[in-house]
């Protein structure tokens, strides 16, 4: 069997420890493909490409049966929290 949404969870958590995270089996149930969503404060001050890596190493005992993984989302806290949206200009009614 391959390897299930709860291994890559697993090891995820294990390396981030994540406040949020999501994954996805893209697969159809035979643990090939998985996207990914995560928050983790480890990421701060870190470029795109190694948060990626980072989270990639700690997939590493496992990729030799992932076909795929797409990094949805690698943010900050910081950055993962909802941006308020800027005033409307509205007329005066």
């Amino acid at each position: 069997m391959g390897v299930t949404k709860e291994d890559v969870e697993a090891a995820i958590t294990s390396a981030l420890s994540p406040s949020q995270l999501v994954v996805t089996d893209t697969s159809g149930g035979c643990g090939a493909s998985y996207e990914i969503e995560v928050v983790s404060d480890k990421f701060e001050g870190k470029r795109l490409l190694e948060r990626h890596r980072m989270v990639n190493t700690a997939l590493a005992p496992h990729m030799a049966e992932i076909h795929a993984v797409s990094i949805k989302k690698a943010l900050t806290p910081a950055q993962a929290q909802p941006q308020p949206e800027p005033a409307a200009d509205k007329p005066q009614a």
